[in-house]
């Protein structure tokens, strides 16, 4: 038997009840104006008990379950931090509401009896949204002041604040298999969070019957493998999942924003919508397109050409970091090396492009 049919019984029968309880009032009333015998009464309470129970049977999912699964759903989308800012800043309202509920209980009625119930409401409230407003920078008053007050080394705060910082890594970025690399180099400071349904999905492309989406997978499970070998990259495989979200992407945009923290990703899908729900992302191509050498126009470098271009007399090379490079009248030199001289830089959302001329 589900909840909502249990909910609606129990309804009917409250309702019930109170149809009986209000059906000798609703009966003498209509007696007063078709006078009927006294046996008329038991006949209006009846009657008034099946309407009434009738309805309370319609509305009580609306009046018990529902409101219930909303406050749920709602709290299950909110972080813990601010669970906890918004309970600190609830408690310092109500205190504040106590200490001024006294001096106005004592004013004439009926402001005495009114002014501490609203002062009591007013205070919770602002304490919760001003707790959850400022939680960031109240944290962040807390932290320093732990640590001002701690004898800790340094290696021992620089530990602690690395396992604060985390970092909930996608499928995407663990099968491109730049992360590796990035971490080992420092840019990374936290601890990578990698939840068991983003190890879930790696298993499945890993399992796949498509040749090259199984060889992507693969190449993950070998990625996530020299990640938990390197001892200077700290590596976690949680547990922690959200309910009533099926699909990854959405999970780990819930999940982000109830642990506040950054999703390191190179999908394009997922940083667009972690974004619009104002949570931060790492994206791997931004950072790789960010630490491209950059040129200026009017310089020289080697090139060699390649292919020939959309256009025609282009020649085609590429930089060691890949970034294309476009050379007019270069398909005469299709397989050399020559001098070129940089016309035009573009910042495209595939990447840079380079123009250039033979020098």
């Amino acid at each position: 038997m589900s909840a909502e049919l249990i909910a609606r019984i129990i309804g009917l029968i409250i309702f019930g009840i109170m149809g009986v309880f209000l059906g000798e009032p609703l009966g003498l009333l209509i007696q007063e104006i078709w006078p009927a015998s006294p046996e008329a009464i038991i006949i209006y309470q009846i009657i008034s008990s099946i309407v009434i129970g009738f309805i309370g049977f319609l509305i009580a999912p609306w009046l018990s379950i529902k409101p219930i699964n909303s406050i749920r759903k709602r709290l299950s989308n909110v972080s813990a931090q601010a669970l906890v800012f918004g309970l600190i800043g609830l408690i310092v309202g109500l205190i504040l509401a106590a200490l001024l509920s006294y001096p106005l209980s004592l004013l004439p009625d009926p402001l005495g009896s009114i002014l501490p119930f609203i002062g009591v409401m007013l205070f919770g409230y602002l304490g919760i949204v001003l707790f959850v407003s400022r939680q960031k920078d109240l944290r962040n008053v807390f932290q320093t002041i732990s640590k001002s007050g701690s004898g800790s080394t340094d290696s021992g705060e620089s530990s602690g604040l690395q396992d604060s910082r985390r970092i909930l890594v996608d499928t995407s970025a663990i099968i491109d298999g730049r992360i590796s690399d990035i971490a080992r180099t420092g840019f990374v400071p936290g601890r990578l969070l990698i939840p068991r349904f983003v190890l879930n999905e790696l298993q499945y492309v890993s399992d796949s019957a498509d040749n090259l989406r199984r060889q992507r997978g693969r190449r993950g499970m070998e990625v996530l493998s020299e990640l938990q070998k390197d001892p200077k990259i700290p590596v976690t495989i949680t547990d922690i999942d959200v309910e009533g979200v099926k699909e990854v992407d959405d999970r780990l945009v819930v999940l982000a924003r109830q642990l506040s923290c950054p999703i390191l990703t190179n999908d394009y899908n997922l940083n667009r919508v972690a974004e619009l729900q104002g949570v931060s992302v790492l994206n791997i191509n931004e950072l790789a397109n960010a630490v491209k050498a950059i040129l200026l126009p009017g310089e020289t470098l080697e090139m060699k050409i390649i292919q020939e271009g959309k256009e025609y007399g282009q020649g085609v090379g590429y930089m060691e970091d890949g970034t294309m490079v476009v050379v007019e009248d270069g398909h005469k030199f299709i397989g050399k090396t020559i001098s070129i001289s940089v016309t035009k830089v573009l910042q495209t959302a595939a990447g840079r492009m380079i123009f250039a001329k033979p020098d």
